[in-house]
């Protein structure tokens, strides 16, 4: 068969999900154990065969078109099938599975999410059990994927671990919470901000920084971590009568505001948004049960990502378009 009748192989296939995944040459040519001058010709490739950019330069990075967003999604499914194939994996059926699969979560991911997994898990696999694991500062996720102890973990680190499986599960702006009648509600000035007394978690990771920490270091600016608490959940209900700024994810921050004297507003620095991504082991890979567990993962963020947000009117503000990090 000639070329221009089969111009994509799995190969490119790989490189086009990794590529819109990363947002980066370098980054996808160090996941795929390739070069970056390999990489930079697949791109070129895949642009040919597909008469798009596929990927263009915006302010911090590169951003996907469009069309490179679907297609990424329609080469997951290929390659779900063709790795299938090669692998010779069993049908896995969850309505009969009795497997046990656990999941590893910092607490800040919003609980609609979570009430979407469960859902779904009780519906398609009724006798199968799940194990949610609360990650920690001293809890060794990484080893805990290699060896069985966890299947998936959900994190937001700026850089996520290399060596593992990714994929993204919701992208997130960055906001503020605060007291309703805290007269800055209705937008943060830069100058507020930095002035401000934040009230801050206590990080789930020794080796990551957060979004927010790391994007104002390299602004040469900091917060004043006037509060730390040891749990996300925790934060929304300490600053109520209070003057206290708590910034994070707009999903968490509008699911509180819906039910406590709270106020949302757009953050006043061109924070990265939040990446919220679920990361696996190769020994799970190709396992036809942990794939459709994954599956079932992104269905669910994706079910709160097509939520609309709903703010107070007084605070409303668009989701910012500017590029989101890459990790």
């Amino acid at each position: 068969m000639s070329r221009s009748a089969d111009p994509v192989d799995s190969y490119l296939l790989r490189v086009l999900v990794t590529l819109v995944t990363e947002r980066n040459v370098s980054r996808t040519a160090i996941r795929l154990n390739q070069s970056q001058p390999a990489i930079s010709s697949a791109l070129k490739r895949l642009r040919e065969v597909f008469d798009d950019p596929l990927l263009v330069r915006e302010k911090g990075g590169m951003a996907p078109t469009d069309r490179a967003l679907l297609l990424r999604e329609q080469a997951r499914r290929a390659l779900g099938e063709i790795d299938a194939m090669l692998t010779g994996a069993e049908a896995f059926d969850p309505a009969c599975s009795q497997q046990t699969f656990r999941l590893g979560t910092p607490d800040f991911i919003v609980s609609t999410f979570l009430a979407g997994v469960v859902e779904r898990f009780c519906r398609a696999a009724p006798r199968a059990r799940l194990v949610v694991q609360p990650l920690g500062v001293v809890f060794d996720y990484e080893h805990a994927l290699a060896t069985g102890e966890l299947d998936v973990v959900i994190g937001n680190w700026p850089q996520p671990p290399l060596q593992l499986h990714l994929s993204v599960l919701l992208e997130d702006e960055v906001v503020c919470l605060m007291n309703r009648s805290d007269p800055r509600a209705s937008g943060l000035t830069r100058e507020q901000y930095l002035a401000a007394r934040h009230l801050v978690p206590l990080p789930y990771s020794q080796s990551q920084r957060g979004v927010v920490d790391a994007y104002l270091s390299s602004q040469r600016v900091a917060r004043d971590a006037r509060v730390v608490v040891p749990y996300f959940e925790l934060a929304p209900r300490l600053l109520i009568n209070t003057d206290l700024v708590f910034t994070t994810g707009r999903h968490f921050a509008e699911h509180f505001a819906r039910t406590l004297p709270l106020a949302v507003s757009r953050a006043p620095f061109d924070f990265p948004h939040m990446r919220f991504y679920q990361l696996w082991h190769e020994r799970s890979h190709h396992a036809a049960a942990h794939q459709w567990f994954r599956k079932l993962l992104s269905d669910a963020a994706s079910d709160v990502a097509q939520t609309p947000t709903q703010t107070q009117p007084d605070h409303q503000h668009s989701l910012s378009t500017e590029e989101v990090s890459s990790g």
